[in-house]
């Protein structure tokens, strides 16, 4: 069974642990200091100790919390200290009085700063067990009893009693290891056994926190205890022999952290903003703030009130708002809310925790910021009675005045912002009122014209009200009213012609001189004395005149029904009235003429080309007429054939179909192919009628068996004759005369660029421009070139026949020399590029070539020079391991060089 021995607990320890949190989180903060928090740090052990056994827990204060410290021991062969402060034995050895001290370093990893704390060692009394239960009052805990067999039967065995959890307070400050109870097993009398304790907080995460002497089963705590992190712990207590086997069944021991009166109200937010509407009543809700507390809510350390500290400013009522200590709900306690006033208040709130005890919880503040909002209390008023303005007759989109209101409100709101309306004084509607968005003003304005002649002055009412209506209760009228006197400014206006555009009736053909309308302009200024001047403005056939003062229209041609510039047998002119005001006026009117229609063109044939058959069987040609007179001046049409020539008569015939169309046939049997022309006689049904002999164009053809021509004969009857023909056969001529140029033309210019490439450019030569740089004369050798080297390379001279005086040191000696092509004294040009290869060839295979490979002569200064000669050099690589591309960079005289040197392998 499971018993507990010793004395009770007492409470002495709790109660003392709880009044020395409490006092250090009421008293002031102190400031902190980096490093170890105590001078010697004591534990008390007994005289065995075992390998991994925690001795005791040091604490390091890290103030910025940035800090990265390494612990060691001065004696790392018996002591080691985990990153947690956590000290342990490294190995197992009996604790005397010469180990009864150590020292532990705590080094930062960056700054490399370094700190150190003494750690006292003490052996525990050896007082008998009973006795030292006593002293202490420390209880025991003994692992209940298995059942047993008696008489070969399993004998039951009684529950087991419960064990009370552990309470223990948070923040303790020790000293430690601070020793809690003592687990025993009654089989210790007769066994060597061994203690542990399983569970987090002890050989899990976090670890290190309760430590078991595995000899007397002593456990104990190592380092204060947060309840914040960790409200309870669950532990599992072990007995096993020095084998390892397993004596009794583990048992469950838990231990309850008790919170401590450690932390202080926080305030979600540290400044609160809420709204309320002026003229709010009492007990119109705010907002509401909230505080929490890490402490445990269900004890009084958590437990929270609220309270309103102050209010700024303190006007009505310096107790405008209240607040719920348990809720932190805010609400209005006195009317008289006015943001015309008062437009925000600060209050300072309180929030304190032990249920608001002021002596022993703890507090903390925040700021709640309420604003006051614009509710519509104040109408707008007009700054005036009466507005006044003026306008200029016929302008709409204008301003004419400028309507200013004051409101109290709160600006660019919709209780700020004013509604005009025009409420008399203009039925028609002519004027409109919009609304300033930044200054609130109403700007009056014209939108339909306004006519000095009709109506000289408005005089409008006007009335301003807000957005939204006034709030209940408010004693002022809801809008406010007043009178805008609006002049209207005479102006000269345009004059205009009525009716416009003014329709009359003509017959065409009228004669020239003939008055056709009297069409004049109407000026709308009543009160101004005005002449109007008439003047022709468009006139497309040039057919009419108009009097500059009467407006009189007269025709100056004959009219004429069919011109092209009538459209729908209507011609229409355009007219010009102008006054003689300040500034002049003008309008316009249009005259539209329709012209009525008389029998004056007379019927054509239609078509005017036609193509038959030598024979008349089945061949007939079908006609029509064209008259450009209408109804009744046109058809129905007669169709008759000449009497002269006979032959007309005696080879045609045509018969009349309808009263348009008519049908021509051969009158013979058969007709020599080729072109003739067929007068016909058409009369139209005009009063009196026209007659007309037109002229039809026929082709007689030889036809194929579907009666078409042939194609000859179709080029022929389309009207080919020898002349076009000539002038088709003429362009075709000139067109292959010019492509023979071109093509001569494009030989030639690719010859002459094929020459130009083998010969210098004439700005590239140089033969003929030697330049003489820092002479300082050499003598009479010295002035001796011979420049015919650089004119004509087949007229050199051999070096045999060359004088001896002239010769330069640095040329090259005189010995048989390979056979160079001689050049004729009048190549041809495509000769050259040959020449050129083939001396280029020479060169190469002479040994003695390089280096003088030059015939110029720089700089000679004398045959007793001391410089060296430029031929000693010797060149580290040949000619055709050199770049040459730099000769592109020297200009246009070396373009020549750059293209044969500078091309690569080409």
């Amino acid at each position: 069974m499971c018993r507990i021995v010793g004395a009770p607990r007492t409470l002495l320890p709790l109660l003392a642990a709880l009044l020395q949190a409490s006092v250090e989180a009421s008293g002031e903060i102190s400031l902190c200091k980096t490093g170890f928090p105590e001078d010697v740090y004591s534990a008390v052990l007994s005289r065995d100790v075992l390998e991994g056994q925690p001795l005791l827990n040091v604490k390091f204060s890290n103030c910025n919390g940035k800090r990265k410290v390494q612990y060691e021991s001065s004696e790392p062969a018996d002591f080691k200290v985990d990153e947690d402060g956590m000290v342990y034995a490294v190995r197992s050895f009996p604790l005397s009085s010469e180990r009864s001290k150590f020292l532990i370093y705590a080094q930062d990893k960056e700054t490399q700063e370094k700190w150190q704390v003494a750690v006292k060692l003490s052996l525990k009394p050896a007082l008998p067990e009973d006795s030292v239960k006593e002293s202490q009052g420390i209880e025991e805990i003994v692992f209940p009893r298995q059942v047993t067999k008696h008489s070969g039967y399993l004998q039951r065995q009684k529950r087991d009693w419960v064990i009370p959890p552990i309470n223990l307070p948070e923040n303790s400050r020790g000293p430690f290891p601070q020793e809690l109870v003592r687990i025993r097993s009654d089989r210790d009398k007769n066994l060597s056994l061994r203690y542990s304790v399983t569970g987090p907080g002890a050989d899990q995460p976090p670890t290190g926190i309760f430590i078991i002497n595995p000899i007397s089963g002593q456990l104990s705590v190592t380092k204060p205890l947060d309840r914040e992190l960790i409200a309870r712990f669950h532990l599992r207590a072990h007995a096993v022999d020095i084998n390892g086997n397993q004596v009794e069944n583990p048992i469950d021991i838990v231990i309850n952290v008790i919170d401590m009166n450690d932390n202080r109200p926080e305030f979600l937010h540290q400044v609160w903003n809420g709204t309320v509407p002026e003229g709010s009543k009492p007990g119109t809700y705010v907002m509401t703030v909230t505080a929490i507390d890490a402490d445990d809510p269900n004890a009084l350390n958590g437990m929270l009130r609220y309270r309103i500290l102050s209010q700024a400013p303190s006007t009505p009522s310096p107790n405008m708002f209240t607040i719920n200590n348990e809720t932190g709900d805010i609400i209005t306690v006195a009317a008289g809310l006015d943001r015309e006033k008062v437009q925000q208040y600060t209050l300072i709130i309180q929030a304190t925790d032990m249920e608001g005890n002021p002596t022993y919880g703890l507090s903390n503040t925040a700021t709640a910021v309420i604003t006051v909002t614009d509710v519509n209390d104040n109408p707008p008023e007009f700054t005036a009675m009466t507005f006044y303005g003026e306008v200029p007759e016929n302008r709409v989109d204008v301003i004419v005045a400028n309507l200013t209101v004051t409101d109290k409100d709160q600006p660019h709101t919709p209780a700020w912002n004013a509604v005009y309306r025009i409420s008399g004084g203009d039925p028609a509607g002519r004027f409109a009122i919009q609304t300033d968005p930044n200054s609130n003003d109403g700007l009056v304005t014209v939108v339909k014209p306004i006519d000095f002649e009709t109506n000289r002055m408005y005089v409008l009412t006007v009335a301003a009200e807000n957005q939204v209506p006034l709030a209940k209760g408010i004693q002022h009228p809801p809008q406010s009213t007043a009178t805008v006197s609006v002049t209207v400014i005479d102006v000269n206006e345009n004059p205009y012609f009525a009716p416009n555009p003014k329709i009359i009736r003509q017959e065409e053909g009228l004669h020239a001189g003939t008055m056709l309308t009297t069409f004049t302009a109407q000026d709308p200024d009543r009160y101004m004395q005005q002449n109007i001047r008439y003047t022709k403005l468009s006139d497309p056939a040039n057919w009419l005149k108009i009097d500059s003062v009467n407006g009189q229209i007269t025709t100056i041609a004959v009219l004429d029904r069919e011109s092209p510039n009538v459209k729908n047998n209507i011609y229409n002119a355009t007219f010009l009235a102008s006054d003689n005001g300040i500034p002049p006026m003008s309008g316009t009117g249009t005259l539209q003429i329709y012209l009525l229609d008389i029998n004056d063109n007379a019927p054509q044939v239609l078509p005017q080309e036609a193509e038959i058959c030598e024979t008349p069987d089945p061949n007939s040609i079908n006609i029509t007429a064209l008259d450009y007179d209408i109804d009744p001046n046109a058809g129905p049409f007669a169709f008759d054939l000449p009497l002269s020539p006979v032959t007309i008569k005696r080879n045609w015939t045509i018969t009349r179909l309808n009263g348009d169309f008519a049908q021509l046939n051969l009158k013979i049997k058969f007709l020599e192919a080729g072109i003739y022309e067929v007068p016909i006689i058409i009369t139209d049904s005009g009063n009196p009628p026209k007659s007309n002999i037109s002229i039809l164009r026929v082709k007689v053809c030889q036809c194929d068996s579907n009666g078409d021509c042939t194609d000859v004969d179709r080029i022929v009857g389309a009207g080919l004759g020898t002349g076009a023909i000539i002038a088709i056969l003429l362009c075709i001529i000139i067109l292959l005369i010019l492509v023979l140029m071109f093509v001569v033309w494009m030989k030639r210019r690719d010859k002459e660029r094929q020459a130009k490439q083998l010969l210098i450019d004439p700005e590239d030569d140089v033969r003929d421009n030697i330049l003489k740089y820092d002479e300082e004369g050499g003598g009479e050798e010295d002035q001796d070139y011979d420049l015919s080297q650089l004119q004509q390379p087949d007229t050199v001279e051999p070096d045999a026949i060359k004088p001896v005086g002239i010769r330069r040191l640095d040329e090259r000696p005189i010995h048989a020399e390979p056979q160079y092509p001689v050049r004729s004294a009048a190549p041809h040009p495509g000769d050259i590029g040959d020449f050129i290869n083939e001396g280029l060839k020479a060169a190469d295979n002479d040994p003695t070539a390089p280096p003088y490979d030059s015939l110029l002569v720089f700089d000679y200064e004398g045959s007793g020079s001391t410089a060296g000669s430029l031929s000693s050099l010797n060149s580290s690589s040949s000619g055709g391991e050199q770049d040459y591309d730099y000769l592109n960079d020297w200009g246009p005289r070396f373009k020549k060089l750059a293209d044969m040197y500078g091309g690569g392998d080409d």
